[in-house]
């Protein structure tokens, strides 16, 4: 990758860097690139539906009752 660093945590200022380092990457490279991103999706979405199952589960919608029915 390059040597710029994003200094900020501001994801406002960290969108542009990060676009920046995808634009120069090699056409080779772009595949893994986007493969990493789905990655970084497949975690968001699953810790989304984790925390939608414990609150049912807390809410005593998801019992093994109704799961098994």
């Amino acid at each position: 990758m390059s040597t710029t660093t994003a200094t900020s945590a501001d994801p406002k200022d960290q969108r542009p860097l990060l676009h920046s380092e995808i634009d120069r990457l090699p056409d080779a490279r772009l595949g893994l690139a986007h493969r990493v991103l789905l990655e970084i999706e497949l975690e968001q979405r699953t810790a989304e539906l984790d925390d939608a199952a414990d609150a049912a589960r807390q809410a005593g919608r998801l019992t093994p009752e109704r799961i098994a029915a």
